[in-house]
């Protein structure tokens, strides 16, 4: 193949609004702070080490060795939970939900670009400590964008009620899962790796958070990534101003509303609420709505007064959960974070929330899109190879990629251009004899123009489709290997579960990606394996 790589602009799968912050258009420079380059770190760390508060480390890193406590963790993740008590260790940030056995691959490839990227930074910038992170939505309530996870274009999902924050969700009734999910794995010595990863993930773990850390870790102990989870009373004190903020001015609601309207020409990623927390429990997690004096607890019978629920705040911070719009505010306050590392439709919602945290006071992290990835065989490439398609040819849309090889297919031109052309020339002569006679020629050549044009173009279409019977089993080799890289039509990152790719490559899987991958660059990767 001539290259294995094209930009994120060319690939097809981007919105109007990532090519153009990736194309750094003049018009989106107010949405963001630093555009993510090695040398713009520097400016990032200054205005980071001005701005945040060196006291939140100590409840940071109690936090989460109380986490790990039950944990086996690699002397690299230990010291760089250490490290996060000094005031020039700083972090790169990713989030991800907590997606049953990981969900679609870009959970690796969110956490890669995060490892990747503060190996790059401690290389420029050696006498600072940067560290990975990977934040866990444990908070999210919508177990229905989680409870699965595709295995060979089958589904596999996990059937059981939810109504709290998934993080705390039991994972009793998952070993009967197990047992469906490891028939198709089958014996080999990698299916028997996953069947024990799965197994020690959520069978010995009491809750979804637990299972999630001990998955992530287990796949990336070596590169001392963190795994924090935020629903914590400890964490949340250092929030507890912003919150008040939110429950008495709706801050976020007006500087949010603002910015959107600088978006006009894009499509808007989320909306913001006029009060943006939930109220959780362990069984519940519902919108904060303020009416006639009173916060209310949405489809429930509890409310507060004012005085109530500053209260309340005060002695119980985890009752009070960030919605989308104040979740990022939460996790720059409590780390001293440099970048957020997500995928388009998580930058789109973040460029909606500058002016929020310019109006608190809060420095706003560098932002960027996270690596993608194609994942191809040898047999896959090789087909490609054998068919004269390039990766920017498998990219398309199913309908051109058809039409495209058709046309190079086919022993001659199927365009009908040359007698469009030919026809053009003939209907300026009419032209020039409807001029000096009457105005009702002038009407009939232009219906028969009209009519010998539209007959033209039929016979291009139906030479088109002649072409594609004659074809057809080249075209049909065509659709299957784009259909086996981009399964339903949708890109296999957001389809396709790790544990697919494990089976053929075992522990080599990780290490691989880590090696090819390069999270500044802005590429869509094309990586045999």
């Amino acid at each position: 193949m001539p290259t294995d790589c094209i930009s994120y602009q060319k690939s097809g799968y981007f919105s109007k609004l990532m090519q153009d912050y990736l194309d750094q258009k003049p018009e989106l420079k107010p949405l963001y702070n630093h555009f993510p380059t090695l040398e713009n770190f520097e400016k990032q760390i200054v205005e980071k080490q001005s701005n945040f508060d060196n006291a939140n480390r100590i409840p940071l890193v109690n936090t989460l060795k109380k986490q790990y406590q039950n944990i086996e963790i690699s002397d690299s993740t230990k010291q760089n939970i250490e490290l996060l008590a000094l005031e020039n260790t700083f972090t790169i940030t990713t989030g991800h939900q907590l997606n049953l056995f990981s969900g679609p691959l870009y959970f690796l490839y969110k956490i890669i670009s995060t490892i990747n990227l503060t190996k790059e930074l401690k290389s420029k910038y050696p006498s600072n400590n940067f560290i990975p992170i990977y934040w866990m939505a444990t908070e999210d309530h919508d177990f229905e964008e989680i409870n699965y996870f595709n295995f060979k274009g089958k589904k596999f999902r996990w059937n059981k009620e939810s109504t709290g924050p998934v993080g705390r969700l039991s994972t009793e009734g998952l070993a009967e899962f197990l047992e469906i999910y490891a028939l198709e794995l089958g014996s080999s010595t990698n299916a028997n790796t996953l069947k024990k990863l799965f197994e020690d993930a959520y069978l010995r773990h009491d809750n979804l958070a637990d299972a999630t850390r001990f998955l992530a870790n287990n796949l990336f102990a070596n590169y001392g990534l963190i795994i924090l989870d935020a629903d914590n009373a400890d964490l949340k004190r250092a929030f507890i101003p912003f919150v008040k903020e939110e429950l008495e001015k709706q801050t976020s609601f007006k500087t949010v509303q603002k910015t959107i309207e600088q978006l006009q020409d894009y499509s808007v990623q989320v909306n913001p609420r006029e009060i943006n927390l939930f109220y959780i429990e362990d069984n519940l997690r519902e919108r904060i709505i303020f009416e006639k004096d009173l916060y209310y607890v949405n489809n429930t019978r509890i409310s507060f007064s004012k005085d109530e629920i500053l209260k309340l705040l005060e002695s119980n911070p985890e009752k009070f959960s960030p919605n989308v719009i104040m979740r990022p505010l939460y996790q720059e306050i409590i780390l001293p974070n440099l970048c957020y590392i997500g995928g388009g439709g998580e930058i789109a919602y973040w460029l909606e929330l500058k002016a929020f945290f310019d109006a608190v006071n809060i420095s706003f992290p560098m932002l960027l899109v996270r690596n993608s990835v194609l994942l191809a065989t040898e047999k896959q490439a090789k087909k490609a190879d054998n068919l004269n398609l390039s990766w920017a040819d498998l990219f398309t849309k199913p309908a051109d990629l058809v039409n495209t090889i058709t046309h190079k297919l086919s022993a001659f031109p199927i365009d009908l251009s040359v007698q469009k052309e030919t026809l053009e020339k003939q209907f300026k002569y009419l032209y020039e004899l409807a001029d000096q006679t009457d105005k009702s020629f002038s009407g009939a050549v232009k219906a028969q123009e009209a009519k010998q044009k539209k007959g033209l173009e039929n016979l291009e279409k139906r030479l088109l489709k002649a072409q594609k019977r004659k074809l057809d089993d080249e075209l049909q080799r065509v659709t299957d290997l784009q259909f086996e890289l981009f399964p339903n039509k949708s890109l296999q990152e957001r389809q396709a579960n790790f544990s697919e790719f494990y089976l053929e490559k075992g522990e080599l899987l990780i290490p691989l990606l880590i090696q090819k991958l390069k999270p500044l660059e802005h590429n869509f990767d094309i990586i045999t394996i």
